[in-house]
């Protein structure tokens, strides 16, 4: 105020006309430009000394305040109030000016200043180098009287600034993150080369001192992809700040003021609003539209496996497995084996070919195959998808043992394949079974040892070894003679033998 009264006097205004412009008092006109800027720094300093109209009460309020120090000026005044029924009538902002005058005399902070983090802006990132993911709750009206909390998850392109968004009405679990995934990846037409995550517990164990654990459904899923996922240390939203800013955006822009009518529903919707507000105007921060860096941005995103462009297409569409193993399709039920299900999340690839049906797993491995029905209610069952086979597998784990000599390496081999390969334990043991047949147990035991040296967990691959070590013997049994040219290729070697003796005899009646 002070320059503002300097001002308005060097520009030729009256005491008048400056207490007017600035609405104060002639005589404060007056005291402010009778000092200069030191002298006035010096004044404001000194403060004023009035008498305080709430002074016999300092003594209650520095107490409290001592031993609650967090409580605001607001809940100060009302313990005044309810403490002292002749307490003067003081305006709200005299209290506060009294407890502010208290906290600084007796240095009574109200709690811990918040540290900031000392960071800058960083320059763009180059097309395709990083993507951010984050998620989101909100709640919704619902065309009824309540309210419907709904999650969402979130992914952007750092550099294009290109965004999806998938909601469902339950909190994200693994399984579904990775649906997510494969929905924005699919939407993005490619994949980044670095996905920045939160220390999310749908996707991690333990931070484990940097080595992040992940869980197995994750881990599982990024074993089949490029991308590297990293992830940021606690309490640092500050490193995926595009994705944060994202969240906010769909709350306010897209989720507020709309009823919540069904998750299908609200999927479509935002992939509207993604077309034509989301991505589709001009984003504040790079000046640019979304949707057309991402038309550059996409030409240098890592392309997406085979199997993930099915499983997202509409000709593979994902159903939820029940708890009794089956399906819902068109109105009737279909049988999958047995132990399909492993939980509330539990999905299947359903396509539909021809009349028939062929469900696949979430790595495309087909489980099995059902006739379409026509009718309605009907469940369509294979009678071998109910069979337990676990006491058949024992059964035939014992005989390929006696095959192999019951040694200690041959259950340790059948241990290996049930480990890395258990859907296809049943194959392998009848592999052994027949192909070990005509072998002799030495070679058996030769071929056990090559390939548990070679980390080779495949009956076909042990039955050929025995076969090599049993031909390799019969070969070395046979003799080459010098006068054979060792390069023909009709014959390479000749077996020794005793050839017959014929009577002299037989020569001379023929002569």
């Amino acid at each position: 105020m002070w320059y503002k009264v300097k001002e308005l006097d060097n520009k030729g205004f009256n005491k008048s006309q400056i207490s007017r412009e600035l609405e104060l008092d002639r005589s404060t006109v007056r005291k402010y430009l009778s000092k200069d800027e030191q002298e006035f720094h010096c004044w404001i300093e000194t403060g004023r000394h009035l008498p305080k109209k709430l002074q016999m009460y300092y003594e209650y309020v520095k107490d409290l305040l001592e031993s609650y120090p967090f409580l605001s000026a607001a809940q100060v005044e009302d313990r005044l109030k309810e403490r002292y029924t002749d307490l003067p009538e003081v305006h709200s902002k005299t209290v506060y000016n009294f407890v502010n005058s208290i906290r600084k005399r007796h240095q009574i902070h109200k709690g811990k200043e918040k540290k900031y983090r000392a960071y800058e802006k960083l320059p763009e990132l180059d097309y395709g180098q990083q993507a951010q993911v984050d998620f989101g709750e909100y709640y919704m009206q619902t065309s009824g009287a309540g309210r419907k909390k709904v999650y969402f998850f979130v992914m952007v392109l750092s550099r294009s600034r290109q965004k999806y968004i998938y909601f469902q009405d339950q909190p994200f679990t693994s399984r579904t993150t990775v649906h997510a995934h494969e929905l924005a990846l699919k939407y993005f037409n490619g994949q980044p080369r670095k996905i920045l995550y939160d220390q999310d517990r749908v996707l991690i164990v333990s931070e484990n001192l940097g080595d992040i654990l992940l869980t197995q459904e994750f881990r599982s899923y990024c074993s089949q992809m490029d991308f590297e996922a990293i992830f940021c240390r606690k309490s640092d939203p500050e490193s995926k700040g595009k994705v944060e800013n994202v969240v906010g955006y769909v709350k306010k822009s897209f989720l507020s003021g709309r009823i919540y009518k069904g998750a299908d529903e609200l999927n479509a919707s935002a992939l509207g609003w993604l077309s034509r507000t989301g991505n589709g105007k001009e984003h504040s921060g790079i000046k640019k539209i979304p949707h057309q860096e991402w038309l550059i941005e996409r030409e240098h995103l890592l392309p997406l496996p085979v199997q993930l462009v099915l499983s997202a297409s509409n000709e593979y569409k994902p159903y939820m497995v029940r708890k009794d193993n089956t399906i819902s399709y068109k109105s009737n039920f279909y049988t999958l084996p047995l132990s399909t299900y492993q939980g509330a999340d539990t999905q299947v690839l359903l396509h539909e070919k021809e009349d028939y049906i062929l469900l696949f797993d979430k790595n495309m491995y087909l489980l099995t195959t059902h006739k379409l029905c026509l009718g309605r209610g009907v469940t369509i069952r294979n009678t071998d998808h109910t069979r337990d086979k676990s006491q058949s597998i024992a059964v035939l784990k014992i005989e390929v043992a006696a095959v192999m000599q019951n040694t200690t390496k041959a259950t340790l081999f059948m241990e290996l394949i049930e480990k890395d390969k258990s859907r296809y334990l049943r194959d392998n043991l009848l592999v052994l079974k027949k192909g070990l047949a005509d072998l002799e147990p030495e070679f058996i035991a030769k071929a056990i040892d090559f390939c548990l040296e070679h980390s080779i967990y495949n009956a076909k691959y042990l039955t050929e070894a025995g076969i090599h070590y049993q031909k390799q013997q019969m070969q070395d049994k046979k003799v080459v003679l010098p006068w054979m040219d060792t390069n023909s290729t009709k014959l390479d070697t000749i077996s020794l033998y005793d050839p017959k003796v014929s009577k002299i005899s037989t020569y001379e009646k023929v002569m």
